[in-house]
């Protein structure tokens, strides 16, 4: 089971918000938001609030238990760019472009350990081979 969240038409650059969502992929959820907290710039509070939304919809609508989350997926993409006009020198025009985002996150829950240890562990009872 997974959540979703998604902020679109966010006023920042992806290429501003790219290493914030790099540093928290694949965490656990806990860890994700105290790393987002303590992150200085305004990238890190937009992030933040995503993933605080995908945990809420992970807990209200899913009912996941929030200790077991972690964030499966992370993205920055870029969206529509909104096009200004500045004027330059000598009767030139500059263009300025303000660039926007979509902030998407996925929190999935993790499986049980034993599930995992019979996955790895090749058989259930130990024995090799």
């Amino acid at each position: 089971m997974e959540a979703k969240a998604i902020a679109k038409y966010v006023r920042m650059s992806p290429s501003k918000l790219k290493p914030v969502t790099d540093l928290v992929r694949g965490k656990d959820l806990n860890e994700a938001l105290t790393i987002l907290k303590f992150t200085p710039g305004k990238g890190a509070e937009l992030v933040e609030k995503v993933v605080q939304s995908a945990a809420a919809n992970a807990e209200n609508n899913f009912d996941m238990n929030r200790d077991e989350l972690y964030v499966a997926e992370v993205y920055a993409n870029q969206g529509p760019t909104m096009k200004r006009f500045r004027a330059g020198a000598q009767g030139r025009a500059s263009m300025i472009l303000k660039r926007t985002s979509h902030i998407g996150v996925t929190l999935k829950e993790r499986e049980a350990a034993s599930a995992v240890e019979t996955v790895e562990g090749g058989q259930p009872d130990g024995s090799e081979g």
